[in-house]
């Protein structure tokens, strides 16, 4: 089954991404940790059977490694004043390509390829909540159904549990649970779970700053 795996991202810029890694890590370290997140995730995303990769990007990107993984996507830019808007208009930009979506950050560098292409399987809905309250994955056979998140506040503890209320009406399939990346806490808690990621070593370049 072919899907699109719409990643929404933020270019890893020093003092833009991150922040709250910030201390114990300088704004050139987390954005190093961010960028290698974002580098993992595309990875998976590249290699999930029937996926078609797009990236809602906000910012400009500066690192060259970056940019070649991007290149093997569909960039898209994101539009918007809050995280909410922007997320409405980025499943609203890919509707076009009339594919059921499956929506998910740079913060879950921890996502394998069959761990996502499990996760496209559902009938109307889908979301996979966040060990903070938040969510990782949305799915929606219908993109424009994400019109509702536009109600829903956005990094708060009960910002999953108002996505759910949000699409009411709709089959919801839950998705398995997973931490995502904003304290440093969360970062060693991630980068144990994938060791020999692009991840873990970013955060154990770091590791004499980051104790």
């Amino acid at each position: 089954m072919r899907f699109c795996l719409l990643v929404v991202a933020k270019s890893p810029v020093p003092g833009q991404v991150k922040t709250r890694l910030c201390p114990p890590l300088s704004p050139g370290e987390a954005a190093s940790v961010a960028a290698a997140s974002l580098l993992d995730t595309l990875s998976a995303a590249l290699a999930t059977p029937g996926a078609v990769p797009v990236v809602a990007l906000a910012g400009v990107v500066r690192r060259g490694d970056v940019r070649e993984a991007l290149a093997e996507c569909v960039v898209i830019p994101q539009r918007g004043s809050t995280f909410a808007e922007r997320l409405v208009h980025a499943h609203a930009d890919v509707a076009r390509l009339r594919l059921p979506v499956l929506q998910i950050g740079m913060d879950t560098p921890q996502v394998t390829p069959a761990l996502l292409e499990s996760c496209a399987q559902f009938d109307e809905a889908a979301l996979g909540p966040a060990l903070d309250g938040g969510w990782w994955a949305l799915g929606l056979r219908d993109p424009l159904r994400a019109s509702v998140l536009r109600d829903v506040p956005m990094s708060r503890a009960d910002t999953g549990a108002r996505t759910l209320e949000a699409l009411h009406g709709l089959r919801v399939r839950t998705l398995p649970q997973l931490s995502d990346v904003d304290t440093m806490a969360d970062a060693r808690a991630v980068a144990a779970q994938v060791p020999g990621s692009r991840f873990a070593a970013a955060l154990t370049r770091v590791a004499a700053v980051a104790r």
